[in-house]
């Protein structure tokens, strides 16, 4: 996956989101740029740094959708942040440097599911092991052949059961995992943060033998999974793996950037809860290395995607040296009736289909007709007009307020065809959208 051209990328995003091709194809190929960057010479790879992406464009557009659906297609380490939750040094507040830390923790999580995934054989063999010995006690040590042989065959025979699902029923005493004392803040400096672990540790080791439970052989399956994972894999070749996968591959997505920007009419520039995060930005984007639990992050070349839609500011009022760490600029169009239409109806897991299913667990067959659907689009377009404009997400209030009722009453309905048409979209929506005042409480 992490080779596929800027071709199959933009195919990709086009299942999920509708138009912004301008900002499809610009991430595209920073991210293709990347794979570029691994083919060259170590010396030359270390020269090549990733081009950062500012994405400008209203709430609901698609901004983090673009970056989150390719981040799960390419396997990336990838982290959404808001950039108003964080604070300059010395105020009470997160610091920037915790956003890295919190993407090796993301990383890791992601390593460890593709270690699982390629040991299953052997972790499901672990398992197997595990729970005929609970059913089949090994034998002692000097047993003889005859009875050693025997308890092979018995071995293979539970084997078989197992497999077939015929063991499922038993129940078997297994250790379950210790709980989490995980505590570690985000705002911990990293010296602090390891003196928190060492006191874990301590309190950790006061009962290090984890309390034994009795279930059922198919529960137990599921428990033992972690234990084979802990057994059979190497945690200083994970975080290794983890961290190799955050310097050359990973992403930080930056949410409300506009909201740190100050405005040049702003009667002071001083203002140390967003100016002063922007000067404490600049060395993790340009390239600084970070302390975490996996050892020290160089921030060289992860690709940074900030966001904003800067109805208040623009961009020219962040400082000049972040503005210059964003090379690459992508404006996002606003979503009109014909867009709201398609998001409806074309992606895969579209809002539709996810309403049709939902209601099909409770046995009920619901069908949109066109009309209906443009109808829908409509009103939609509509209330972003007479109100703040949300973007697709305005379909979801629509909806909801559409089908309030049914969803209400669904679980009497079953057997039933529930048909939306024309006529009962008008009729639920007409006079929310009419009436500004109510569509700004409703819609």
């Amino acid at each position: 996956m992490e080779n596929l051209t800027p071709k199959e990328i933009v195919e990709h995003l086009d299942r999920y989101v509708i138009g912004q091709n301008d900002a499809k194809k610009t991430i595209a190929v920073a991210l293709r740029n990347r794979w570029r960057r691994m083919q060259l010479e170590e010396e030359m790879q270390r020269e090549v740094t990733p081009k950062n992406i500012l994405m400008i464009g209203s709430t609901g557009v698609g901004k983090t959708e673009i970056a989150r659906r390719l981040s799960r297609l390419m396997r990336l380490p990838f982290i959404k942040v808001e950039a108003s939750k964080y604070t300059e040094v010395g105020f009470v507040g997160r610091d920037v440097e915790s956003m890295i830390r919190d993407l090796a923790m993301v990383a890791l999580s992601l390593v460890r599911e593709e270690e699982n995934e390629k040991n299953q054989e052997k972790i499901e063999a672990y398992i197997e092991n595990r729970i005929i010995e609970k059913l089949l006690p090994p034998l002692p040590e000097g047993a003889s052949e005859q009875k050693q042989a025997e308890y092979d065959r018995s071995f293979a025979r539970m084997q078989e059961k197992l497999a077939n699902g015929e063991l499922d029923h038993l129940r078997i005493e297994v250790t379950m995992p210790e709980p989490s004392l995980e505590m570690t803040s985000g705002n911990l400096s990293p010296e602090m943060a390891d003196v928190q672990a060492s006191i874990i540790k301590v309190i950790s080791g006061i009962n290090k033998k984890g309390k034994t439970k009795e279930v059922s052989v198919k529960e137990a399956r599921k428990i033992l999974a972690a234990e084979a994972s802990d057994e059979l894999l190497d945690e200083e070749q994970l975080k290794e793996l983890a961290l190799k996968r955050i310097e050359e591959r990973g992403i930080v997505f930056i949410d409300e950037i506009d909201k740190i920007a100050v405005p040049s009419n702003s009667t002071s520039r001083q203002d140390p809860s967003k100016e002063g995060v922007q000067r404490d930005l600049l060395p993790i984007v340009e390239g600084s290395t970070v302390n975490t639990k996996l050892g020290p992050v160089d921030t060289d070349h992860i690709l940074f995607i900030a966001a904003g839609a800067f109805h208040l500011s623009k961009p020219s009022d962040l400082i000049p040296e972040l503005q210059g760490r964003f090379p690459l600029r992508v404006e996002l169009e606003s979503l009109d009736e014909e867009a709201l239409y398609r998001i409806l109806t074309e992606p895969q897991y579209s809002l539709i289909e996810q309403y049709r299913a939902l209601m099909t667990v409770e046995g009920v067959d619901l069908v949109f007709e066109e009309a209906a659907l443009r109808a829908i689009a409509r009103y939609a377009a509509a209330a972003n007009d007479k109100t703040e404009d949300i973007g697709a997400r305005r379909l979801q209030t629509v909806m909801e307020a559409l089908l309030d009722e049914v969803s209400f009453s669904a679980d009497e309905r079953s057997g039933q065809t529930i048909t939306v048409d024309r006529a009962m979209v008008e009729e639920k929506l007409d006079a929310i959208v009419e009436n500004e005042d109510v569509t700004r409480y409703i819609l």
